[in-house]
């Protein structure tokens, strides 16, 4: 009989002792060192400054924004009025998703969110193919966001001056242009408000934030008066497929909620705070983005968003007949999306550097600016490749990228709650999913229905950047791994 207690038999790699390789792709990271390697980077640690209040704009601001003053008129088109039916949809999608992130952001605390919630259930390989998935979800999302800020910077002037940029510079090639150039400072101007420490650029995010929502409630306000209950009829030109990829779409709007766990080595009280922090975003930015989207659909036919990235301030110029009211939207939505660039970067700096410091990839972005407490050469090198691509990538080919992106990362998410939970059921919680296992069981469906709606060229993207990936990791990560050299 096979004596369990003794040693494995070490027939594969009888000299080195070294585990197999199928091993090695499943090794997990306890969560108690998770939470113990909480704030320590290289050369110093991250300093806990955040409350839940600032917890709570960090999320708004990495959210509130992105899907009604850009992709709105990306996503009309594609389900005409019914729009803000495809608003609750994905604001369904990502409420089962936020639930479990919730429970797990109070449990596991940590800046490489579901990277680091992976990892503590499911093993290094998934946790790397997640960690992948985050850097293009908040990578891409920086540059998205940054181009459709060009849009209505070019509105603010020509309102306010008279003046446009020069398509030349202010779109990518294939769209009239060489350059995004406004798109590339908007980047570099978050780059520089982060570098200064996690408490100060909070400050500046919340100003921005308490900004955008005032212009929301003025456009709603405005825009109410234009209402024409026709432009409501056919409800859902395009039938159900349209909802369901214009859904799929606006998905992206939603991903700002995760921003919050990625602050869980910043937080003050992270247990408590940032299961609060990310329901109370949601519930906000949920509620506006059906309000905006009812109203923009009323007052201006669904067939006139296309092509329209200034939607709104649009909309305000014809409601009121008076240009002066778009500029105002105009002059909000440079605020609301430059706080969504700023609070998405912070998000991807912070999952890097979780990553880093498992030795997945190179120290550099662990490394922890004494002075100001923040990695700053991870922020100049994320900034930097965002930058470029929002300088020369077009707005729909973004976006779509970024959605499938984060319903991977969110169907892991769904997945870790309930092996966390049957695995470690005494584990303390300071926020538990109801109607488990029924709740991340939807979520994860929810995620995978939304991916199939993509078209195919996304998945084609998809592919090749989990193909780069895991070169990556085979090459680099396998090796390199904390895990792997404490098994050496």
């Amino acid at each position: 009989m096979l004596d369990h207690g003794a040693a494995p038999p070490a027939t594969p790699q009888p000299e080195s002792g070294r585990p197999q390789l199928g091993s090695r792709l499943m090794r997990r990271k306890p969560v108690e060192q998770l939470i113990s390697e909480s704030g320590q980077g290289e050369g110093g640690s991250l300093r806990r400054s955040l409350t839940m209040w600032q917890l709570t704009m960090i999320s708004i601001g990495a959210t509130l924004g992105t899907g009604i003053f850009v992709v709105l008129g990306e996503a009309t088109p594609l389900a005409g009025p019914a729009v803000a039916i495809s608003f609750v949809i994905a604001g369904l999608t990502a409420l089962f998703s936020a639930l479990s992130y919730a429970e797990l952001a109070g449990s596991i605390p940590v800046s490489g969110s579901s990277y680091s919630y992976s990892y503590a259930t499911m093993g290094e390989l998934v946790a790397w193919v997640c960690g992948w998935c985050l850097v293009l979800e908040y990578g891409v999302s920086v540059a998205a966001v940054a181009v459709g800020w060009g849009e209505y910077l070019n509105e603010l002037l020509d309102g306010t001056l008279g003046v446009t940029i020069p398509d030349a510079v202010s779109a990518p090639l294939g769209e009239g242009g060489y350059i995004n150039l406004p798109a590339l400072v908007v980047v570099m101007l978050a780059m520089v408000f982060l570098m200064g420490g996690a408490k100060e650029s909070a400050r500046i995010n919340t100003i921005m934030v308490m900004i955008k929502i005032a212009t929301l409630v003025l456009f709603c306000v405005i825009g109410f008066m234009g209402i024409k209950a026709g432009n409501y009829t056919p409800l859902a030109p395009l039938g159900v497929t349209g909802i369901s990829a214009a859904a799929a779409t606006l998905f992206f709007s939603y991903i700002g909620f995760d921003a919050a766990s990625t602050a869980g080595e910043e937080a003050k009280n992270p247990k408590r705070d940032l299961p609060r922090a990310i329901m109370l975003s949601l519930l906000i930015v949920t509620v506006l983005y059906c309000l905006v989207a009812l109203v923009a659909v009323g007052a201006m036919p669904w067939q006139d968003f296309e092509g329209t990235e200034a939607a709104l301030a649009q909309i305000m110029k014809d409601v009121t007949g008076d240009s002066f009211w778009g500029v105002v939207l105009a002059a909000g939505a440079v605020v609301a999306i430059a706080s969504v660039v700023f609070a998405v970067l912070y998000g991807q700096t912070r999952i890097l550097f979780a990553m880093s410091r498992d030795g997945l990839v190179p120290k550099v972005f662990a490394k922890i600016d004494p002075r100001t407490g923040t990695p700053k050469a991870n922020v100049v090198l994320v900034s930097l490749f965002c930058g470029v691509l929002a300088a020369t990538i077009p707005l729909g080919e973004l976006a779509n990228a970024t959605s499938i992106g984060t319903l991977f990362a969110f169907a892991l998410v769904n997945v870790a709650v309930v092996i966390l939970r049957y695995k470690r059921p005494d584990m303390a919680r300071t926020f538990r999913v109801s109607l488990f296992p029924v709740t991340p069981v939807l979520g994860f469906a929810f995620c995978a229905w939304m991916m199939f709606s993509l078209p195919g060229v996304t998945w084609a993207v998809f592919g090749g950047w989990m193909a780069v990936g895991l070169v990556f990791y085979f090459c680099y990560g396998l090796r390199r791994s904390r895990l792997a050299t404490a098994e050496k």
